[in-house]
């Protein structure tokens, strides 16, 4: 018998409207919007329903996101579908948090805006990211480390597409690099921060203040960090790995790779957009995947 997992986006698959067809139509899905609002002190669900600029700035961003993961997940839970594992991509690893039972949902929305108030005021200018497509990882960690400056890779998405972080000048320059090294191409990301690099440190220092306080379950369903990309099953590793998270690099592909070794042949993206499904094409299409965003997605995976 194969494992199921529930797999939750980042930041970059936010847009206007999300959740809202759940919010309107299933109870669950409301309440924890209004949890939500209550534990981060804003009106999450006008951010994600109504026309603003907040939504694409990271301390609403990464809110407004978990809140969605989160209440999707419930109308999931609601049905009766648990997880054998979850895993999530960088913010995304607080909705596998959620799913896991690590962290109560009320914990991990204060916790995650906190999060993004910390990244957003690390490095409010200065930094840049880019897309670096058609050239192994091997290569663009030795160009990296040779750039002068501050730059490395931030995810490692899939085959084919990694993203580099840090200084600008340095993200820029090792851009040139990469191209001239054979990159089929490097697209600069529309992003507000150098996010996953070591500019982020102090970032990841207050969180790790911040989740002190935080209680993190004895027993949960195992989930797969981004820092390891290796299953955590011991409380005690739990907070650590998340102050780290913040300016490590996300291991993404590394984790599905490994959870597909392990027997995972169902992979549930819960959240908006379908970016994890994409990726999950370059890296093994021999598994089944689901991606549940709209009413419709989820009424026909309860109904499948």
């Amino acid at each position: 018998m194969g494992k199921l997992v529930f797999m939750f986006p980042g930041q970059g698959s936010q847009y206007i409207g999300m959740g809202k067809e759940f919010y309107e139509n299933i109870p669950v899905c409301k309440e924890v919007f209004d949890l939500a609002s209550e534990a981060s002190g804003l009106d999450v669900a006008k951010i994600c329903f109504e026309e603003n600029e907040q939504i694409h700035i990271t301390e609403y961003t990464q809110i407004a996101m978990l809140a969605t993961e989160a209440a999707i997940y419930a109308a999931l839970k609601e049905k009766g579908f648990t997880p054998d594992v979850t895993a999530g991509l960088s913010l995304g690893e607080y909705g596998a948090l959620i799913a896991s039972g690590v962290m109560s949902m009320k914990d991990a929305f204060a916790v995650i805006r906190k999060r993004g108030i910390y990244m957003q005021n690390a490095v409010p200018t200065g930094g840049a990211m880019s897309a670096v497509l058609g050239l192994d990882a091997a290569a663009i960690e030795k160009i990296c480390e040779e750039t002068e400056g501050i730059v490395s890779i931030a995810n490692y998405n899939c085959p084919g597409q990694i993203v580099i972080t840090g200084e600008a000048a340095a993200v820029e320059a090792a851009g040139e690099a990469l191209k001239a090294a054979g990159a089929k191409r490097v697209v600069p990301l529309k992003v507000s921060g150098p996010f996953h690099s070591q500019m982020l440190v102090h970032a990841g220092e207050q969180l790790g203040e911040a989740l002190q306080d935080v209680a993190i379950a004895e027993e949960f369903i195992p989930y797969v960090a981004n820092v390891t990309a290796d299953y955590v099953t011991n409380a005690a590793d739990v907070k650590p790995l998340l102050e780290k998270q913040v300016a490590s690099s996300v291991r993404w592909q590394q984790t599905i790779e490994k959870l597909i070794a392990d027997g995972a042949d169902t992979f549930v993206e819960i959240g908006p957009g379908k970016t994890l499904s994409g990726f999950m094409r370059k890296i093994n299409r021999d598994v089944t995947v689901y991606n549940i965003d709209k009413m419709e997605d989820f009424e026909k995976y309860v109904n499948r």
